[in-house]
């Protein structure tokens, strides 16, 4: 069972403590809110140390194209508690805007959490990738934080789990009392899984696909150049082309189309 929302738990930072929604702040419908790492990592360990269910997503253009294309999902996505700007052709729409809006890169989001949670106390979960995914993993964290509490980590199989499978989850989760809760199963299905159980589970949880590919040194990142510049996709294609092909070749031209559209006024993207 979920923890209540009291009159504390307002205290903590929210959607709406950051003014967020707001047609400022929205992307073709989808809500970014203007946060920078600073800020971020403040509010998730917080929200872990109190055990407040909490829902962060590090959206990107897949994200904002997916919610286009789907209202469900958008709307899913603006009732998140926090929705960081992972995609640099996000922040340039924010600043666009009008917001001195920052990147704030999921997997960066990631080791920046994990070398608080070691620093702080906090225990971290793992849910997501494949058994040598997060074998590897689990072996880069422990190198780079050999005092971080890891105590939790699952790669569910790639299927529909059973009703008693999903419930075994969400009480070893519970059961293994952790604070931060990592998840790495991709967009679309990420975010709805965390939108799920966010209700019964006393944690935030955070959507970091390939964060933890990257992490585990299991996929090459794209250079910071080619990331400062919005073309990590391109990288991205380049090394994976047979998987994402047709998500950027879908995607990516028709977000730079109504993205021209929203700024030019031409088509109402409001929240």
């Amino acid at each position: 069972m979920a923890a209540e929302r009291t009159e504390n738990d307002m205290q903590i930072p929210t959607t709406a403590s950051m003014g967020a929604p707001s047609s400022g702040r929205s992307i073709l419908g989808t809500r970014i809110d203007v946060v920078d790492y600073d800020q971020a990592v403040r509010r998730i360990v917080e929200w872990g140390r109190q055990h407040y269910a909490r829902f962060v997503c590090a959206a990107n253009v897949h994200v904002i194209m997916e919610g286009y294309d789907d209202a469900e999902y958008r709307e899913m996505i603006n009732q998140a508690d926090m929705v960081t700007s992972d995609g640099m052709p996000l922040v340039w729409m924010l600043r666009a805007q009008g917001h001195r809006a920052s990147r704030v890169y999921g997997p960066d989001l990631m080791r920046l959490l994990l070398e608080t949670c070691e620093r702080e106390g906090l225990s971290i979960g793992l849910f997501g990738g494949s058994p040598r995914v997060l074998d590897q993993l689990l072996c880069a964290i422990q190198k780079q934080h050999p005092n971080l509490s890891v105590a939790y980590a699952c790669a569910p199989p790639f299927r529909e789990l059973t009703p008693a499978e999903d419930a075994r989850i969400v009480q070893d989760i519970e059961d293994a009392g952790v604070q931060i809760l990592f998840v790495g199963l991709g967009c679309p299905k990420q975010e709805r899984w965390i939108r799920k159980h966010r209700d019964l589970l006393h944690l935030p949880m955070l959507g970091v696909g390939a964060a933890f590919d990257f992490i585990a040194g299991t996929k090459r990142h794209a250079p910071a150049w080619l990331q400062g510049i919005g073309l990590e996709w391109l990288f991205r294609l380049l090394i994976e082309p047979r998987r994402l092909w047709r998500r950027y070749a879908v995607h990516n031209p028709r977000f730079v189309v109504f993205a021209a559209l929203q700024l030019l006024g031409a088509k109402n993207f409001q929240l």
